[in-house]
């Protein structure tokens, strides 16, 4: 399949060329016989090229003229998933101008009309299948993660506004390295020139990212790479917890869907968890949603706040 994708962009690329070809010299050019040049022209037209034919004496193959953009080759199963991953993303935040989630609800309505022909009609059809529910994520501007993303591949230093939680707002300067996606939310891992060392942004917090028309060596990152510091940084001030909990790993996954947890299943029917709850009472709320007896490993302080709770639930809610 690779080679006849290859080959596919191959004679792409010689009939965006605006020229004519014989058979004879677009079968040498690809290096195969007329027969699997006539197969791979007739593979171009049922992907919506329209690709011309004269035959006989003197004839050619040549793509029709104002066709300089062609459609995207894409077979049936990556069309699909390219349709529901912007039905995900568009389900995201509050479309507002110039948003991801905003971009992709713009897409999600055009996308067929950049798909071959023979695709159009089964995207279109999932389409009128889909509904999707609106998930509560901050609205990430296009203009910035590209900003940023441009730097980074470029290794120039960027300069914008911050905004922390807690609404006070600070001018940065960074090296940036990467940009993350870890629980509906995008961050930036990036050197942060000011107290020189790696810090983690909220890109929705960033406001005015600009090229500041510097240059930088770009530094190895930080133990276990780009995700797996996020990931530690958003968690730090949090306790690690660990739970056994009577029931299987695919019913615990799905209760705490929206949480980074660590899940291993002890047999068929226990699982246990490592995870760092914001909070106890996150805790008892999610694990009560498995509907299942659990234990609390650690640590003893987690443990004595549940059960202090469950007092309280056993007394009726007194006391």
């Amino acid at each position: 399949m690779a080679d006849v994708t290859q080959r596919s962009l191959a004679l792409l690329a010689a009939l965006q060329t605006g020229r004519a070809f014989t058979g004879g010299e677009l079968a040498r050019h690809l290096d195969v016989s007329p027969r699997t040049l006539r197969r791979d022209i007739d593979r171009l037209r049922g992907y919506g090229y329209p690709v011309e034919t004269q035959p006989g004496p003197g004839g050619y193959y040549r793509l029709a003229t104002g066709n300089s953009m062609p459609p995207l080759l894409l077979d049936d199963d990556e069309a699909a998933a390219t349709l529901l991953a912007l039905a995900a993303l568009a389900a995201t935040g509050s479309a507002e101008q110039g948003s991801l989630d905003a971009a992709a609800t713009s897409a999600y309505g055009k996308v067929d009309q950049y798909l071959p022909a023979r695709l159009r009609p089964r995207v279109a059809a999932l389409r009128a299948s889909l509904e999707t529910d609106q998930t509560a994520a901050p609205s990430t501007s296009t203009e910035t993660l590209s900003t940023l993303g441009t730097a980074i591949q470029r290794s120039h230093v960027v300069a914008f506004d911050y905004t922390t939680a807690r609404g006070t707002t600070s001018s940065r300067r960074v090296e940036p390295h990467r940009q993350v996606h870890l629980l509906h939310r995008w961050y930036l891992l990036a050197w942060d020139l000011g107290p020189e060392d790696w810090r983690v942004f909220r890109v929705d917090r960033i406001s005015d990212a600009r090229d500041a028309g510097r240059s930088f060596r770009p530094r190895p990152l930080p133990a276990g790479g780009g995700v797996e510091h996020v990931r530690q940084a958003v968690t730090r001030a949090r306790q690690r917890v660990v739970v056994t909990i009577e029931a299987p790993i695919a019913k615990v996954a799905d209760a705490l869907r929206h949480q980074y947890t660590e899940l291993t299943p002890l047999d068929a029917d226990r699982t246990r968890i490592v995870l760092m709850p914001e909070s106890w009472q996150w805790l008892v709320l999610n694990i009560a949603l498995v509907d299942a007896d659990f234990t609390i490993e650690e640590p003893a302080s987690m443990r004595e706040q549940c059960q202090r709770f469950g007092a309280r639930l056993a007394g009726g809610g007194q006391g």
